[in-house]
């Protein structure tokens, strides 16, 4: 039985640009399984990370992290295991001789959708605890602060050239929380 990895060493992955120059995603990723790792813009691993959709996991890395991505390189596999995904994503670890921000300190904001309550201004905090709002007043509260942090997000994706529309999940705005949809 042979195993399905080449386990291609982080270094002999070839860069690709998390926009191109159209605008785009790298779509040859859309629907597959792989390990990915992420660059910044001075191409230093910021995350390594698995999916069962490639092209998803980034678009949502994109959103989470807009700073911090530039750079991807995916090592792709034809089943979805966790075991070999597992060991891959720790040997480009490893490789990296020290474990990157966003699989140690900031690993929720690479993994887990943007708290915008974290990001309230002081007026928006204070009015949301005003003690005469009410449970509506507060969620119409948080709902305008996700829209004003997606707008901010979506002016830096577009500042760096991104033609491709993203779509957030409005439920979760009422929950102060912002991922797409």
């Amino acid at each position: 039985m042979t195993t399905e990895i080449d386990n291609s060493s982080l270094k002999t992955i070839e860069s690709v640009a998390y926009i191109d120059a159209s605008g785009q995603f790298p779509e040859q990723f859309e629907g597959k399984i792989g390990v990915y790792a992420i660059f910044d813009e001075e191409k230093v691993l910021q995350f390594v990370g698995y999916s069962r959709d490639v092209f998803l996991s980034l678009k949502q890395h994109l959103v989470r992290q807009p700073q911090l991505c530039y750079w991807v390189k995916v090592q792709t596999i034809e089943r979805p295991s966790r075991t070999i995904l597992e060991s891959i994503e720790n040997a480009w670890i490893a490789e990296n001789g020290s474990v990157p921000a966003g699989n140690g300190d900031d690993k929720e904001k690479w993994t887990q959708p943007i708290n915008v309550k974290e990001l309230m201004t002081q007026e928006e905090q204070a009015n949301y605890d005003k003690p005469v709002n009410d449970e509506m007043a507060q969620i119409k509260i948080i709902k305008n602060v996700a829209r004003r942090v997606e707008a901010e997000i979506l002016k830096v994706l577009e500042a760096r050239g991104l033609q491709v529309q993203m779509r957030f999940n409005p439920k979760l705005k009422e929950e102060g929380l912002l991922d797409l949809k």
